[in-house]
């Protein structure tokens, strides 16, 4: 099969990127991205590459260069499937909010709906590929689908997961630390692998280029986010016990992460993670296991999941106590909404649940984030259905300038990251607010010492 065409159903924050990417680097290949929603694919082709729906630093360049030569959008999801050889399935996989698996579960109903469409519209043989997370054996579950309602083509299942970090998807995409592809061993399940490594092997060495089994490939993306969830649940674990001892959370943090067999990444104490993978690919992990009878293994796993959450109400609690035991009619500014810095993706973010808390105690909520809109910031705490759209709206207010937004507040909480909030004038800040004026840096980004200076009364996590 020589591949001359790809498409990916689903322009989301995995399909956009990674297409755009592998656009850049095949110029021979047409790649195509395609979607049901319309506003998202006429985000992606508007004119302006700075109106794209998906901020990371290098995108627009990249899509600049490649889109209409031979990067697509379409909403024309049939054409592309029939036209295409290799199918990327990159559509969301949020965890169940009903039935069996509530609250753990993957669910699965777009994956099988994908699966159906490619069965019902190919007439010619396709590899799949599955780039979307996915519980271990949905591989399976695809190929049972397409060999029992296909029209007698034959389809090849590949697992190849994502590996991207928000903020950075670009150059992990540019260099990844390893392309993953799972197939199945036979004759023509190898020559699918084959196919898939030869449009990454145009710009990615070799030696970087794993192949394995569908299970293994499949297991390894939801290992890979649990380990990296367990770090930073781990260092906040700690980041209390600092707080009490007297010790310092970023002290200790060097400390271990200079131990070759640690490493300094993911040992940044904050107010929680968030995305859209950790916490649900750890609760798919809990339901695997579960699944099998492997209580102590799910219930190992869901710790992550606890003490982040945790420390989400930690930090929220921390305001209300230090602010006089009531947060009532006051103004907490945050600086920050995405959950973490570089992306406009708010999947997850702890300033969701910290805001949700607040509002509970009747706080008013400033909100400044330079990458999220205000219709964003409402949508958010509306999906929690804590309380009305009307009560939301009355209790939040999103802001263009940060000054503003500080402006006559009681408190700032820091949320997400965002480099420039470290160069603000803090100084017109400080002068702006009602005192005494406190600050909740919940990503350990200011200056301490310079904040105390200014006259805040500052608190950072586990220090």
């Amino acid at each position: 099969m020589k591949i001359t065409k790809i498409c990916c159903i689903g322009a989301g924050y995995v399909g956009g990127p990674t297409m755009a990417v592998i656009a850049q680097k095949c110029p021979t290949l047409q790649v195509t991205v395609v979607d049901m929603n319309a506003d998202r694919i006429a985000a992606w082709n508007d004119t302006d590459v700075a109106n794209i729906p998906i901020y990371e630093p290098g995108l627009d360049v990249i899509i600049a260069e490649a889109r209409g030569r031979n990067l697509f959008f379409s909403t024309e999801v049939e054409k592309a499937i029939d036209e295409a050889q290799i199918i990327f399935i990159s559509v969301n996989t949020p965890t169940k909010t009903y039935g069996k698996g509530k609250g753990m579960a993957a669910d699965l109903k777009y994956i099988e709906l994908c699966a159906r469409q490619i069965a019902r519209v190919a007439k010619d043989n396709k590899i799949v590929v599955e780039k979307s997370t996915l519980p271990v054996r949905t591989a399976e579950a695809i190929k049972s689908i397409l060999d029992h309602t296909g029209n007698g083509v034959q389809f090849q299942i590949l697992s190849n997961p994502e590996f991207l970090a928000e903020g950075t998807a670009v150059q992990d995409l540019l260099h990844p630390d390893r392309i993953l592809i799972g197939g199945d061993s036979s004759e023509e399940g190898q020559k699918a692998i084959q196919a898939l490594v030869d449009v990454y092997a145009n710009w990615v060495p070799a030696n970087k280029i794993l192949t394995t089994n569908v299970w293994s490939s499949e297991l390894s993306k939801l290992t890979a986010n649990a380990f990296l969830a367990q770090r930073i649940s781990s260092i906040n674990a700690m980041s209390e016990l600092c707080e009490k001892t007297g010790a310092d959370v970023k002290e200790v943090a060097k400390a271990i992460g200079m131990d070759s067999r640690i490493g300094a990444k993911f040992l940044k104490a904050s107010v929680g993670f968030g995305g859209s993978c950790f916490q649900k690919d750890i609760l798919n992990l809990v339901y695997i296991a579960k699944s099998y009878g492997l209580n102590e293994v799910a219930d190992y796993w869901e710790q992550v999941i606890i003490m982040n959450d945790h420390q989400k109400r930690r930090f929220s609690n921390s305001i209300v106590q230090t602010l006089y035991n009531t947060v009532a009619g006051k103004k907490i500014t945050f600086l920050g909404w995405a959950f973490k810095k570089d992306t406009n993706d708010t999947r997850e973010s702890a300033a969701i649940y910290v805001a949700d808390h607040l509002l509970n105690e009747q706080a008013k909520i400033a909100v400044f984030d330079p990458k999220v809109s205000a219709k964003k910031v409402l949508a958010d705490l509306d999906y929690l259905e804590t309380r009305t759209c009307e009560e939301n709206i009355a209790g939040v207010t999103s802001y263009d300038d940060p000054y503003l937004a500080c402006r006559d507040s009681h408190a700032i909480a820091v949320l997400t990251e965002w480099d420039e909030f470290v160069a603000y004038d803090w100084q017109k800040i400080y002068d702006s607010m009602q005192k005494p004026a406190f600050v909740f840096d919940g990503r350990n980004v200011l200056n301490a010492s310079k904040m105390k200076t200014i006259g805040f009364v500052y608190h950072a996590i586990g220090s």
